[in-house]
């Protein structure tokens, strides 16, 4: 029977191990058709009457000559109210103050007026978009990306694997015993969701400082690069601890760590000291829940605006904490008891590793895809 298991849980780590090489064979395949047939689109908004704009256009026709995948895309916004309605609406995605015409939008770049030098930095840009491919500027307006598309089903596929975490299972249900003992089970419902809205609120504030971090350090493919390897890894890891749990390492709290944990929530029994709790028990998180919430800040720092980014992050957190939520109300209400819940926590331990493991890799491989064609 345990050579039968073992072999089962080989051929399913094969099988992952098999699609995940086919994907990266596809997503170099993908990068060379793409490199090969990829059009860079530039948007140049003037004004008739503009003086520098006719030397603008100028240039940009015969830029546009001698580079048959450079396609220019003219917006006149003096006469024409809805081309004017764009260019605010682009000025404002590029998050740039922009006073006026001719303003040319390539990629993320946005150069405004004319020179020679402007003239210089506008070509240097259109030979990097030709070589390594770019993103269409009106897509983030639009909202066609296909990485905007992607952004919300990630978010909230990224929250389900970090929700299922069995580690704040783990600690939620220490606590509950903990406030039971004392009979109440109204003292023991608050403290639930006291400390369940303790933990969504710190991982909130830290989503907002860590997003504010990466927008400030400036995106590039690098960055990315490394989060997508980060993503693979922890993917890989948690498989690992799919088939062997326990050995070198375990994707939770660390096990020199936990003593600690225990005797700190052991000593709480009241619901303010429930809330507390949880801004130190989420440190102690970190290592095995940040995963996931740093590649889903990384995507949305590159594909969301401020506000939707945030809107998002409440989202993300809620879906977080609601087994926790779900969890106290099951056990205050009498539909299971804390040691039928932890029973049920280790039983489950290996086969929610295995979701995390394989979800987590794919987003890793989606965002390796995502900078091969162009979207990041």
């Amino acid at each position: 029977m345990v050579m039968e298991k073992i072999s089962s849980n080989r051929k399913i780590v094969s099988l992952v191990i098999g699609v995940i090489l086919v994907l990266f064979i596809l997503n170099i395949n993908l990068s060379i058709v793409s490199a090969q047939n990829e059009e860079v689109v530039l948007h140049f908004f003037y004004g008739k009457g503009c003086p520098h704009c006719g030397s603008s256009l100028e240039f940009l026709n015969g830029l546009e000559e001698n580079n048959p995948s450079l396609i220019v895309e003219t917006h006149e916004v003096y006469f024409n109210q809805e081309e004017r309605k764009l260019f605010e609406q682009m000025a404002n995605a590029s998050g740039e103050e922009i006073g006026g015409v001719p303003t040319i939008f390539i990629d993320d770049k946005v150069f405004v007026g004319f020179s020679n030098s402007i003239a210089d930095s506008i070509e240097n840009e259109v030979a990097i978009c030709l070589e390594e491919g770019c993103e269409n500027p009106i897509d983030k307006v639009k909202g066609e990306g296909t990485l905007q598309k992607l952004t919300l089903p990630a978010v909230i596929l990224a929250a389900i694997v970090d929700a299922i975490n069995p580690c704040a299972f783990a600690v939620l249900i220490i606590l509950m015993s903990t406030v039971l003992a004392s009979k109440d089970k109204k003292k023991a419902l608050l403290a639930g969701l006291a400390f369940s809205a303790s933990i969504f609120i710190s991982y909130f504030l830290m989503g907002i400082g860590l997003y504010s971090a990466i927008q400030a350090t400036g995106l590039s493919h690098t960055f990315f690069i490394v989060v997508a390897v980060l993503a693979i890894f922890l993917g890989l890891f948690n498989l690992k601890d799919y088939l062997w749990y326990g050995k070198w390492f375990v994707m939770e709290v660390p096990l020199s760590w936990r003593p600690k944990l225990q005797s700190l929530i052991k000593g709480i029994t009241s619901v303010p000291g429930a809330f507390a709790v949880g801004f130190l028990v989420s440190l102690f998180l970190l290592p095995c829940t940040s995963g996931p919430y740093i590649i889903i800040l990384g995507l949305l720092a590159q594909a969301t605006t401020k506000v939707y980014a945030l809107f998002l992050l409440v989202i993300y957190n809620l879906i977080f904490i609601l087994p926790m939520i779900l969890i106290t109300f099951a056990i205050c209400f009498g539909f299971t008891t804390t040691e039928k819940a932890e029973k049920m926590r280790k039983g489950k331990l290996k086969v929610l590793h295995l979701i995390a493991g394989v979800v987590i890799l794919c987003l890793g491989i989606g965002m390796l895809v995502a900078i091969r064609l162009g979207m990041i």
